[in-house]
């Protein structure tokens, strides 16, 4: 394989000055991350800006920098480093030409986990040659960052977009400019910021805004905001497909529970299809149609999509599960503790409703909910006792709604941050126990679930 990027294609993407010729073959802004001839980006930063990590990146081995200082060391000089990111990942989705197929994701809940699926998917059917932002990088900095680290001989290439603001997405999608456009689902995560659930639609359905022509749209078919998706797409997409509900483009026929997942028929807008799904769950069985109809526009094999779809394992934070050594015996705790919204509640706890053993919950607050947050969290009270939750404990002030809407009804604790949280947990867990962690990532829950799956039970 060539190098991701020379020295004169970086300088000629960002219109800087090069000090020595070198070539890289990874990109990060991270000096933690550096690899062995990676390009180091010295971002700028509120709290600390990256050109003190200068030196720590290059004895991490990177084989060059962008930067707006000079420096000692091969680099590429710029006035603006976080201009000149852009820059380089406009450069990168430019070079693809024709080449490939660009798809983008976002939604209110499980656009993280859509994507590393549908990368999977087409990871499989290009035989190697996909690529998709990693983590979480769905913002004006990750976007760009995961634009930048694309290969020149990429065949496939997923993108997640995130927004806490109207306007975000617009500027996002016009980066990457996909085929595909994904809006994988709607619930009211950052209403504190957008005012409404149509308001939140609205933003997610920028997306649409940096489609090339002859593109398509993926709307859910059975959201309540399903029309104004479609609407938004009109003059934008080239068609619109749904997936879900009984009237989609993608839709289920027949799905029952697996020993691991779901299996499921459904029909395609090209064929039936029956596969597994690795992961439990009515939302990974919403999720998937989306993949399946998004693999089948972009050219890609269905039926080996499925195959990757049951291989899939959960995602750190993200339905991740771990077996938990109790008492000469084990316990399943179910990691969801990257993000938390009213929808994703109610779905893991539907989740943790079909497994085996006494259910615990450990749930912590949902942020950004504005002045709907009260009554959001006090109406998670409704799925936990239908999902039949044996213990519960609540973290946070802001689930103190909740403590009051379940009062009398079941044993919960309320505490204040993980640490008690990771002690109230241990006090009460017991061998084969089924416990969901989740909240929202700022909760701090992740610390719980790698003391408790470390051993320490």
């Amino acid at each position: 394989m060539s190098a991701l990027w020379t020295s004169a294609e970086i300088a000629e993407a960002t219109g800087g000055t090069v000090s020595a010729d070198f070539e890289v073959s990874g990109v990060t802004f991270d000096s933690r991350e550096v690899q062995e001839g990676d390009l180091f980006v010295a971002m700028p930063g509120t709290v600390h800006d990256g050109h003190k990590f200068v030196g720590k990146a290059i004895d991490a081995g990177a084989a060059g920098l962008l930067v707006s200082e000079p420096q000692d060391h091969p680099h590429v000089l710029v006035d603006k480093v976080d201009e000149a990111l852009e820059a380089l990942g406009r450069a990168a989705r430019a070079r693809l030409d024709d080449k490939a197929v660009v798809i983008g994701v976002t939604g209110s809940v499980g656009k993280t986990s859509t994507k590393e699926a549908l990368y999977a998917a087409l990871d499989r059917t290009s035989h190697g040659a996909a690529h998709r932002s990693v983590k979480s990088y769905n913002n004006h900095t990750g976007v760009p960052l995961s634009l930048a680290r694309m290969p020149r001989e990429t065949c496939f290439g997923v993108f997640e977009m995130g927004m806490n603001h109207a306007g975000e997405i617009s500027a996002l999608t016009r980066m990457v400019r996909p085929h595909i456009a994904v809006v994988n689902a709607i619930a009211p995560a950052h209403i504190e910021n957008l005012g409404s659930i149509e308001a939140i639609a609205d933003a997610k359905a920028e997306i649409f805004e940096g489609l090339e022509p002859g593109g398509t749209a993926i709307v859910p078919e059975a959201s309540d905001q399903r029309d104004r998706l479609v609407r938004a797409a009109r003059g934008l997409a080239e068609r619109t497909l749904t997936f879900g509900g009984e009237e989609g483009d993608a839709a289920v026929l027949h799905a029952v529970p697996a020993r691991r997942g779901t299996l499921v028929t459904a029909r395609l807008p090209s064929r039936e299809l029956t596969f597994t799904i690795a992961q439990p769950g009515e939302h990974w069985v919403s999720n998937a149609l989306a993949v399946l109809a998004a693999v089948g526009v972009a050219g890609g094999d269905v039926a080996v999509a499925g195959l990757a779809l049951a291989d899939m394992g959960g995602l750190a934070g993200r339905g991740q599960r771990h077996a938990v050594p109790v008492n000469g015996g084990e316990a399943l705790l179910i990691d969801e503790s990257y993000n938390a919204n009213p929808a994703s509640m109610e779905a893991t706890l539907k989740t943790l409703a079909s497994e085996k053993g006494r259910k615990v919950a450990v749930l912590g607050a949902m942020k950004e909910l504005g002045e709907e947050g009260p009554a959001l969290h006090a109406a998670l009270a409704a799925p936990i006792l239908a999902a039949g939750v044996d213990q519960l404990v609540l973290v946070g002030d802001e689930m103190k709604a909740l403590e009051d809407a379940l009062s009398g009804q079941l044993a919960m604790t309320r505490v204040a941050d993980a640490d008690q949280a990771t002690e109230a947990l241990l006090s009460t867990i017991r061998p084969g126990d089924a416990i969901l962690v989740k909240a929202s990532n700022s909760v701090g829950l992740a610390k719980l679930v790698a003391s408790v799956a470390g051993g320490q039970a």
